[in-house]
């Protein structure tokens, strides 16, 4: 990866296309550059489907934000966007531009106001202040289009340098869900499934091996399997009523 390049192409394990943005974003702005972001453009639209984009970055050139952003929102397909570790500043923009946002656990997420640098007099300095006022404009515009927060709460939030874990991101809307680890979460298919066989099971114990077995007998059959061992007089609970209905 050149000092251009700080995002990356792979093929995920669902033929999906995934795009990694990690470290700072442009180490030399876009600002006034037609062949970074042409190149961004030119990869990002060489293929079709959806897009799953991992953002472990902690910001950096406004205007590179900016245009990804709008890459991303224009791209057909849907976009994914999981924060592994950390999505600040304008790497918090890019995120915005996400069909779905998800957070790890331990991942960070922060917005603040943005800042540059002036030289000059008084009215170079008046100018400066009005391009960054212009500049948290159309940043608000992304979280507020994200979020439905208002552009008063956004800007207070901006004005804060706020951070936010993952349960704080999806409580703003700035986040849709937390990242999961699959392999550690059994589907609702195999538990319903278990308790089924386990119920079968059961009943299959409990089925008469001859016809005509009377309750009493199907009753002590349970308590067999319950106890190991039936109990010394007969009992006239709940298992009465089940051993007749299984009869």
């Amino acid at each position: 990866m050149n000092k251009h390049k700080f995002w990356a192409w792979t093929q995920g394990d669902d033929n999906d296309r995934v795009l990694t943005i990690d470290g700072v974003i442009a180490e030399e702005t876009w600002w006034g550059d037609e062949v970074t972001p042409a190149a961004f453009r030119a990869e990002l639209f060489a293929g079709d489907g959806d897009i799953t984009l991992w953002i472990n970055s902690p910001g950096g050139d406004c205007v590179a934000a900016s245009q990804i952003y709008t890459m991303l929102m224009d791209y057909p397909g849907h976009v994914t966007v999981k924060i592994d570790g950390l999505a600040a500043s304008a790497a918090s923009v890019i995120a915005m531009a996400g069909t779905k946002v998800l957070m790890a656990p331990t991942a960070l997420m922060m917005v603040h106001n943005p800042w540059s640098v002036a030289i000059g007099d008084s009215d170079e300095m008046k100018k400066a202040i009005d391009m960054l006022g212009e500049v948290k404009e159309s940043i608000l515009n992304a979280y507020e289009i994200r979020t439905g927060l208002s552009r008063v709460k956004l800007s207070h939030l901006m004005d804060g340098e706020t951070w936010m874990n993952a349960n704080k991101a999806m409580e703003l809307g700035f986040a849709d869900a937390i990242l999961t680890d699959e392999k550690r979460i059994a589907p609702a298919e195999t538990f319903a499934f278990s308790r089924r066989a386990v119920t079968n099971s059961l009943l299959d114990k409990l089925k008469p091996k001859q016809p005509g077995i009377s309750a009493d007998s199907l009753e002590q059959r349970l308590f067999l399997i319950m106890y190991s061992k039936p109990p010394a007089m007969p009992v006239v609970n709940a298992y009465s009523v089940i051993a007749k209905k299984l009869l």
